[in-house]
């Protein structure tokens, strides 16, 4: 892990889980000035170990109630199919996460959507947009565990 102290640890912990915490709080967690822990999430936004601070949104209560994993055969494996593949999935909110896998599938999209109505329209934009050998779904029945926390 890059060079992390246990003060950076602590401040990366403490605001992966609440981002708005103020210098004053993170200096209590950290047992630091609030100078030394601005100076210390500075150096730490400047080497790229801290990309964003957003909020977290219920995506319940704001009508997209159903998680959705699908499974992406790719239709060529040509860079012109991966790049439209990519802008596709970028150019959907809906689509969550994509990644590109080993093993028998290419794809792993992670989608919300509000309901099957609302998959079915996500599925029809996106093969309309670039030409998928196989696509299954996956549903989720119940969130388990999920988190953006990384293990520090």
């Amino acid at each position: 892990m890059e060079n992390l102290d246990a003060q950076d640890r602590k401040i990366l912990n403490a605001l992966q889980r609440d981002a708005t915490l103020s210098l004053d709080a993170l200096a209590e967690l950290a047992a630091l000035s609030r100078n030394a822990v601005w100076r210390r999430v500075k150096a730490l936004e400047d080497r790229g170990l801290i990309r964003a601070r957003v909020a977290l949104l219920d995506p319940k209560a704001l009508g997209l109630g159903l998680s959705v994993f699908m499974l992406i055969r790719a239709g060529a494996h040509s860079p012109d199919w991966s790049t439209r593949f990519a802008r596709a999935t970028r150019e959907m909110p809906e689509i969550l996460a994509a990644y590109r896998m080993t093993g028998e599938l290419d794809y792993l999209l992670h989608a919300r959507v509000a309901d099957m109505a609302g998959y079915d329209r996500l599925y029809q934009r996106l093969t309309a947009k670039v030409e998928i050998a196989d696509v299954s779904a996956s549903f989720v029945m119940e969130e388990i565990k999920d988190t953006t926390a990384l293990p520090l």
